[in-house]
């Protein structure tokens, strides 16, 4: 009898959807997925809409829409034709906020793999448990944090290391004055440790290797794993939750249908402080 009431509620409170009276009369009540299929597909109709606005700004450097577009599809020919990865492998980005993250992220996608978001902060513990259960195949990490990488395709996966300076995508003297000042400062204190990853690749060899290749983007689905996102472990080891390319997008057009009454189309500036591996701020902000 309970069970029976209890099925009448659910009908009940499914049927009338009361928390709708209490949105906001520019908010819908529903979203079309349908109209952006996959984070590929958004991703292109920015850039077409927004082609010389600036995409991402990070200490003073910056990144317009069709810079970005031109640096993912170096990144994803990298990922293709010099690593041989491909549609559905797994890539480990283990980056902070910096213009890399969006770089090797949408490249990542372009070329059909899955994004496995990786703390910087892991101890190496952390990051032989993820590596292991996603089976990511490929790695691009900090160098401030690339002595944890040391050892890894022996205990995991990965067969590719991909080290990048926090000044890499800052201009030639910024960037270089940045970088040195990190490798002459202590380790201790935020410099660059002494590591030793035979037959890595830098990020900037990286993406000149890929602006000599011709670009094949893969068309995905929008069935297709975009992240293996993984959970805090709060009540256990970390997991990985499957995000589909329709499961990103429909988040992505709530949001929107949540923000755009309040901002101006092609104006609007996001701060973004939480990190982009996180899945608030990816979803969000990225």
């Amino acid at each position: 009898m309970a069970q029976n009431i209890y099925s009448i509620k659910g009908a009940f409170i499914a049927t009338h959807k009361f928390w709708l009276n209490s949105y906001p009369k520019d908010v819908p009540h529903e979203i079309d997925p349908a109209q952006v299929k996959t984070i590929n597909e958004l991703f292109k109709k920015a850039v077409s809409d927004y082609s010389n606005q600036i995409a991402f700004e990070n200490m003073g450097a910056t990144l317009s829409y069709s810079e970005l577009d031109e640096l993912t599809n170096n990144m994803a020919s990298f990922y293709t034709q010099r690593l041989g990865l491909k549609p559905g492998d797994r890539i480990a980005i283990q980056l902070p906020n910096l213009l890399q993250f969006p770089v090797a992220m949408f490249g990542a996608l372009k070329a059909g793999l899955v994004v496995v978001n990786t703390n910087p902060l892991y101890t190496q513990t952390e990051m032989i448990h993820q590596f292991k259960d996603s089976g990511a195949k490929a790695l691009i990490i900090l160098e401030n944090f690339a002595d944890k990488a040391m050892g890894l395709k022996e205990k995991t996966d990965i067969e590719h290391i991909i080290v990048t300076g926090v000044g890499d995508l800052m201009g030639f003297l910024k960037g270089s004055a940045i970088n040195l000042a990190l490798k002459l400062k202590p380790a201790k204190k935020g410099g660059v440790p002494k590591y030793h990853l035979p037959g890595a690749f830098s990020f900037k060899t990286a993406l000149k290797f890929g602006a000599t290749q011709e670009f094949r983007e893969h068309q995905a689905d929008v069935n297709d794993i975009a992240f293996l996102q993984y959970t805090g472990g709060t009540t256990g080891v970390s997991k990985g939750a499957m995000l589909t390319h329709a499961n990103v997008v429909s988040n992505m057009l709530q949001i929107i249908s949540w923000i755009s009454p309040y901002m101006k189309k092609g104006e609007e500036v996001v701060l973004t402080p939480l990190p982009l591996y996180h899945i608030f701020s990816l979803t969000l902000n990225c």
